[in-house]
């Protein structure tokens, strides 16, 4: 069972607050909002106006039944065309410029949630779902849009809009009219806010419900090997179509309430609508009021409770954004758990010497990875690691790349602790060929060239050279230009291991890091990249991890772990004249065929 990422809240509630971190980036665009809210303004005052234009064409048809006189109502028909064109020529302006502003926001804030998430701490994202998040993300960035242009052009000129009418029928036409309209607008906004507000909770389930569902899914496809190793493909249908089931049950409540709420406001339109044509007819029949004036009222009424109607449509989709977008401002509140200090400097590297010294570190509290582990690696040394697995090797990667900060104890690069310098500096001057090497759906060359975004061609392929990608390129139909699938599933372990060692050197690190950089070559790649390695690491600071010893009988220093421990430590000959944990696992891979 997945835990939520995110907080649990109150399902009937939103946090409007969030709408107050979008202020800022409307900020940016103040004279294209002011000549926004210009047109925003004349498109209201012409929209008020076009009832009165009705209204006067209505009387003089009314009172010149004889048809002698042609003139006044054509140039009132013409007139009425003429607001009616500016009412819209006034919105699509308005549209045009406001539309720059939203998608300006929508770009900023979509930027700093994606920088924002590679600042998070490598814990973060063991524990991610990336199906769900990228949802969250996606749902998010729409809600952005929507509470932009709606809130902000539709909801207040509405209220405008509801104002100007209400204050003219009661100027006009008395205090009746006014009152129904006023009580018919606020049973309708009342019991917008009321159903909605439940509503959100469904609205709430199915999201997550999409989210899970679309969780699952990811996950299954990136791992449709294993499912084939294991033959669970009915298992893994099952499991999404039960994640559907909840989607479909949660759509299935938000249908019915988004029914009951639809419902609810046609009713009370419909009963407003019916007492105001009840009450100007029967002001008509008594001559209380011309025809012209009926016409008005009810132009006025349906004109109103079309964007009423909208009101409702935009207050639902509202909540629905901020429910969305919480998700998305949830990720922009976590705090890294690794963090720079407020005066990081810049590490400065001479030579590239490594001090641990009484390092621990655990990532709960039920198991300790790393005890009072201290070892140190001399400028230009090759420097070993090796020990059974699970004894901490690949901890002591993460610790020095400073995923995870350690417990107690330091580590210091030339004399400079990493705690005190930024991240970026120090993660800049190590370079690292992991053990398990993920790569980008792109050519083959892009992924090398990832190293150094900024090298030339001409870098690239010395690299790749130098990593004995040579051979392998030439036999690609499409050579350099190949696509190695997503997370390179297109080419082998070793493959890709060359492909992760072409992309180290291009970086052209100070310290180097092989973190079982051969694990997955057979004899003969073996002794090729070590080959290349030697010479790479030529006068550099470079860990090996390793698992097979052969491979680095030649190191400066040797380091042998055990549960947590150093247990051991010298140059290949003194561990075996010491007859102790490195002898045993030297002499069981040499009894291996």
């Amino acid at each position: 069972m997945r835990t939520s990422q995110y907080p649990e809240r109150d399902a009937t509630k939103i946090n409007w607050g969030v709408a107050k971190m979008l202020w800022p980036y409307l900020l940016e665009f103040k004279t294209r909002i002011s000549l926004a809210i210009a047109c925003l303004i004349l498109t209201k005052v012409a929209s008020v106006y076009l009832p009165f234009v009705l209204k006067d064409i209505v009387d003089t048809l009314d009172n010149n039944q004889d048809n002698r006189v042609y003139l006044v109502p054509f140039a009132l028909v013409a007139a009425y065309g003429l607001v009616r064109f500016s009412v819209m020529l006034f919105a699509e302006i308005r549209d045009t410029l406001f539309g720059r502003v939203t998608e300006r926001a929508m770009r900023r804030i979509g930027l700093q949630v994606f920088r924002h998430l590679h600042s998070l701490d490598l814990d973060f994202h063991l524990n991610r779902q990336t199906g769900g998040l990228s949802r969250d993300i996606d749902r998010g960035t729409s809600g952005i849009s929507f509470l932009l242009r709606f809130m902000v052009f539709n909801i207040v000129p509405t209220l405008i809009e509801i104002i100007m009418v209400v204050s003219i029928l009661l100027v006009n036409y008395g205090i009746w009219f006014a009152l129904i309209t006023l009580a018919s607008i606020f049973c309708y906004i009342a019991f917008s806010v009321v159903a909605t507000e439940r509503r959100t909770r469904y609205i709430r389930a199915a999201n997550k419900a999409d989210s899970s569902s679309n969780t699952r899914a990811i996950d299954s496809l990136i791992n449709f090997e294993t499912v084939k190793y294991f033959t669970n493909e009915d298992y893994e249908a099952r499991a999404y179509d039960k994640q559907l089931a909840v989607w479909e049950q949660a759509r299935a409540q938000n249908r019915l309430s988004l029914f009951a709420l639809n419902g609810g406001q046609g009713l009370i339109i419909s009963l407003s609508m019916t007492a105001m044509l009840a009450l100007s007819a029967y002001q008509v029949t008594y001559g209380e009021m011309t025809l012209g004036d009926f016409v008005l009222i009810t132009a006025f009424m349906m004109q109103l409770f079309i964007p009423l109607n909208f009101l409702g449509f935009v207050y639902r989709e509202i909540k629905g954004s901020l429910a969305n977008i919480e998700h998305m401002f949830d990720l922009l509140k976590k705090d890294p758990k690794v963090q720079d200090k407020a005066d990081a400097g810049q590490l400065q590297l001479n030579g590239g010497n490594i001090e641990i010294k009484d390092i621990c570190f655990s990532y709960d509290d039920k198991r300790k990875i790393l005890q009072k582990v201290s070892f140190s690696v001399g400028a230009g040394q090759k420097v070993a690691i090796v020990g059974e697995s699970g004894s901490g090797k690949s901890t002591l990667v993460k610790v020095l790349f400073r995923f995870y900060d350690v417990s107690s104890g330091s580590i210091a690069i030339d004399g400079q602790d990493i705690t005190e310098v930024t991240q970026h500096s120090l993660r800049h001057n190590i370079g690292i060929v992991p053990q398990d090497t993920v790569l980008f759906n792109e050519s083959l060359f892009e992924n090398v060239r990832y190293g150094n975004p900024e090298a030339s061609d001409k870098d690239v392929y010395k690299a790749i050279e130098l990593a004995h990608l040579n051979a392998f390129v030439a036999s690609l139909p499409e050579g350099v230009d190949t696509l190695v699938g997503e997370r390179g599933l297109k080419l082998s372990g070793g493959e890709k291991q060359r492909v992760a060692i072409a992309r180290t050197i291009l970086k052209d690190p100070a310290i180097l890091v092989f973190d079982e950089a051969t694990s997955s070559l057979d004899s003969h790649s073996e002794q090729a990249i070590l080959s290349a390695i030697k010479e790479v690491a030529r006068e550099r600071t470079s860990v090996v991890i390793a698992h097979r010893l052969s491979t680095i009988v030649d190191a400066d220093h040797i380091i042998v772990m055990n549960q947590g421990k150093v247990v051991e430590q010298g140059q290949h000959n003194q561990l075996l004249a010491q007859a102790g944990q490195y002898q045993k696992m030297w002499q069981i891979q040499q009894s291996r065929p």
